[in-house]
């Protein structure tokens, strides 16, 4: 765990350090993994998966968490990551047909700015924001219960409400895994890795949503 004294001098703990290089690398490539599957999805024109697309997501996500010290873990973060990215495919294409390729690309512009300014404040400043863990679980809970509540309602103003509030918790949840990996509160890469993904899946897709009621 990183002392008082490493934070202070702005130095991290090499066993910090290492679980940052293996978490960045590995999410890079499943970010890559991910475009592929997504792009995948578009030639098939696989529709969309609605609902049902949580099950083999809480699915891997529970074999995930069970494998994360294991060999069979990395298997299970590929199998979920893909996954995700195969869901993406049929948003894609809806953009796509809809608005054009400027707002896909502006939301993952804004997706790649957030993730950097914020994993960069907690890299330079050292804050140490366990403090916020029941805050933000919290809060992402209830959010995904109102999500897929809204499934059904299918009320415009609160699926904007919605997307603004994953936007700002998984935000909030990228700079807390960070400072959990250099505060020593997250030494398995695996885990940091799938929460960091899901965090921007999250925001991609809020930002997709977003721009586009905003250009409507």
């Amino acid at each position: 765990m990183a002392t008082k004294q490493e934070v202070l001098t702005n130095t991290l703990n090499p066993e910090a350090v290492k679980v940052l290089r293996n978490t960045y690398t590995l999410l890079s490539i499943t970010l890559l993994f991910s475009a592929i599957m997504c792009g995948v999805a578009m030639a098939v024109n696989a529709p969309f998966m609605g609902l049902w697309m949580l099950i083999p997501y809480i699915g891997c996500l529970w074999m995930v968490e069970k494998n994360k010290n294991r060999s069979a873990g990395l298997f299970w973060v590929f199998a979920l990551t893909g996954w995700m990215g195969f869901t993406l495919g049929p948003m894609i294409s809806f953009y796509l047909a809809s608005s054009g390729s400027q707002i896909i690309l502006t939301a993952l512009g804004g997706t790649a700015l957030i993730f950097f300014a914020c994993s960069s404040y907690v890299l330079v400043t050292k804050k140490e924001l366990s403090f916020m863990s029941g805050f933000l679980m919290t809060g992402l809970i209830i959010a995904f219960i109102a999500a897929i509540a809204n499934v059904f309602l299918q009320i415009q103003g609160l699926a904007l409400a919605l997307s603004c509030i994953f936007l700002l918790i998984s935000s909030g949840i990228i700079m807390w895994q960070t400072s959990a990996i250099i505060h020593g509160g997250e030494r398995n890469y695996i885990s940091a890795t799938v929460t960091l993904y899901v965090m921007l899946y999250n925001i991609f897709t809020s930002l997709l949503h977003l721009l586009s009621a905003a250009r409507d």
